[in-house]
């Protein structure tokens, strides 16, 4: 098992960045060497080892299509599809009814035919772009420019405490940890921390009359703003998660995210809810605290 993790591992790294949306003259996505050496190291696998492999590869891809473009997004039935994808490349694998060049195609052509299921938006950003791809990511910043950009009092933060999109390394939650902070954040990595989450924040249970502040920097709103810009879909999800977010807040407790969200922001009731616009130095990120009042 170990030398098929590796060989997964050695295949994502070869096809990084590239290009699913090249014309197929010039697509250079193939199978290595370790990868058709391995071919024969499935036959030997039970069923559970199947699974595992199968997990480990749909985990390796997401985290390449993350990595890639930080604004994709796939729900459970997306990421279960993409575990058929693989499946299917097993069973094509073991089957040896076609060249490891035709199972290739095959399966790179089930990739592209599922991403753009799940994010149709992407035919249109790269169908044209070069076979190495630039990454879209978020920078993680520093736990002290998070609590800047966001307006957080140390000493007048209420608890318990919500950071939305904490990131890999979590920068802000672990400091409000060190200092006994009741604190937590989700985000859709994994991790080996007790008081940190892997979770969809358009799934999340947030609750009700629960957070005393809950904050997101360039995470949930960024994305929110993404999918209202390209009048997405999941504009709506994220329109009704964003209230969501707000009736769990406790009265008198506050959300704290850049960039702000004005589109959604003026229809917000100025019975329930106070809003404050801040902007920092020359950033152009704006930053939104909406305090629930009733």
């Amino acid at each position: 098992m170990k030398n098929l993790y590796q060989s997964i591992d050695k295949q994502i790294e070869f096809n990084k960045g590239k290009n699913l949306f090249l014309d197929k003259r010039e697509k250079s996505l193939e199978f290595i060497k370790d990868t058709i050496l391995s071919i024969k190291e499935i036959d030997n696998l039970n069923k559970e080892q199947e699974e595992s492999l199968i997990e480990y590869a749909a985990n390796k891809a997401l985290e390449e299509f993350y990595r890639i473009n930080q604004y994709y997004y796939f729900d459970e039935e997306a990421k279960s599809e993409l575990k058929s994808i693989y499946s299917k490349l097993i069973i094509m694998a073991k089957s040896r009814a076609l060249i490891p060049e035709k199972i290739a195609e095959t399966h790179y052509n089930n990739l592209e035919k599922w991403l753009l299921k799940n994010n149709s938006f992407a035919r249109e950003i790269y169908k044209n772009k070069s076979e190495q791809l630039d990454a879209v990511v978020c920078s993680e910043y520093s736990y002290q420019l998070q609590l800047e950009i966001l307006n957080l009092d140390k000493r007048e933060i209420q608890e318990p405490i919500l950071d939305i999109g904490c990131g890999q390394n979590a920068r802000l939650v672990n400091y409000l940890k060190s200092k006994d902070y009741n604190v937590i954040g989700i985000d859709r990595n994994e991790f080996d921390k007790s008081y940190l989450f892997k979770s969809d924040w358009l799934k999340y249970d947030y609750g009700t009359d629960k957070w005393g502040t809950i904050v997101s920097n360039l995470g949930f709103s960024n994305h929110f703003v993404h999918n209202h810009l390209r009048n997405d879909s999941k504009a709506e999800e994220y329109a009704k998660t964003y209230m969501r977010i707000l009736s769990s807040l406790k009265v008198g407790g506050s959300f704290h995210y850049a960039p702000g969200l004005d589109f959604i922001e003026n229809y917000l009731d100025k019975n329930k809810f106070s809003l404050k616009l801040l902007s920092l130095g020359t950033s152009t990120i704006n930053t939104s605290i909406v305090e629930r009042i009733k």
